[in-house]
């Protein structure tokens, strides 16, 4: 069975473009490193 963690066990960081911090999820087990932005919205918004 699958360990369980708590949402607060989990990495997070800070979004470049709102400055909101966000959680590891686990479609960026492979990608955490690059990962720079909370959202699509954001990743949008990089340039403005």
């Amino acid at each position: 069975m699958a360990r369980q963690h708590k949402k607060s066990d989990l990495p997070t960081k800070t979004c470049l473009v709102c400055g909101r911090s966000f959680t590891w999820r686990k479609k960026w087990a492979n990608c955490w490193d690059e990962v720079k932005y909370c959202s699509q919205r954001c990743r949008r918004r990089k340039n403005l």
